[in-house]
């Protein structure tokens, strides 16, 4: 029916609640370790994930052709997971990939810092200090990490369907609501409808990916959007040669689009190293 996005602070039963909920509905709830593998399994190099998988770049990461390599893997994992239906994703963003998505459940799992901190030192043994610093470490680079990524705020509610404070609920009972919302909201016309607007997703960064991946022309910032019979490429190029041929190229992969450009044409622009 539907396709649930989970974004959770650390430590506010994010991971507890995906897994009941799953239980409850028959979903397949893709976890962080899966979306960390098929990340790497389309191709991203596994050294490099910890310098952008949910937490902010650093100066010179946030400049590197590797940023934006990484949100194109990243996209199409989730997309992929997406399209298989009936499945709840946690972090990453996954919200904002899919927010054209019609049958889209986005829900975000929020707890009092003093909450965080005594699940923290209940779970791992620590004391409060180190408790308090991975709870605001964590909390920065998630904030970091939607900024950089989606220019966006994680913390503003409009974002999402459902803000829940898990300090008042136990995951079960934060499961059930999520459950009724899902039984409420999500249509067979809205399932439909999603499923179409994922299918379409989905192809259109497999076109991005063919181009920068297989291709590789220097098109920075590159995404590819369906509208019906049309496919339009958006980004930036430092000359109209890369970007006709990149509308060539995609014409080839889509024969049943018309390829339009709305590639932006710097002549001293540089390439990430």
């Amino acid at each position: 029916m539907a396709v649930i996005a989970i974004s959770r602070q650390v430590a506010a039963l994010g991971d507890e609640v995906a897994r009941e909920l799953a239980r409850i509905l028959g979903y397949t709830f893709v976890d962080r370790k899966a979306v960390e593998s098929k990340i790497i399994s389309l191709g991203f190099p596994a050294e490099q994930l910890e310098k952008y998988d949910e937490r902010k770049p650093g100066f010179f990461a946030s400049l590197a052709k590797n940023r934006d390599e990484y949100l194109d893997y990243l996209q199409t994992a989730i997309l992929e997971a997406a399209s298989e239906g009936n499945c709840i994703l946690i972090g990453r963003g996954a919200f904002a990939v899919l927010e054209s998505v019609p049958n889209l459940l986005a829900v975000r799992f929020i707890a009092a810092d003093s909450i965080r901190v005594k699940r923290l030192m209940d779970e791992f043994d620590w004391d409060e200090k180190r408790a308090l610093q991975r709870v605001e470490e964590s909390d920065a680079n998630r904030i970091g990490f939607h900024k950089s990524f989606f220019n966006l705020s994680v913390e503003d509610p409009v974002h999402f369907h459902l803000v829940l404070n898990t300090g008042l609920f136990n995951e079960h009972d934060a499961a059930l609501v999520l459950a009724e919302m899902c039984k409420k909201l999500i249509t067979r016309e809205l399932e439909k409808a999603g499923n179409q607007k994922i299918a379409d997703l989905l192809t259109a960064q497999r076109v991005v990916n063919t181009l920068i991946f297989d291709y590789k022309l220097n098109i920075n910032f590159l995404r590819a959007v369906i509208n019906g019979p049309t496919l339009t490429l958006h980004g930036v190029a430092e000359s109209p040669i890369v970007a006709e041929k990149a509308v060539v190229i995609a014409s080839e992969v889509m024969k049943d689009k018309e390829v339009l450009s709305g590639i932006s044409v710097v002549q001293d622009f540089k390439a990430y190293p």
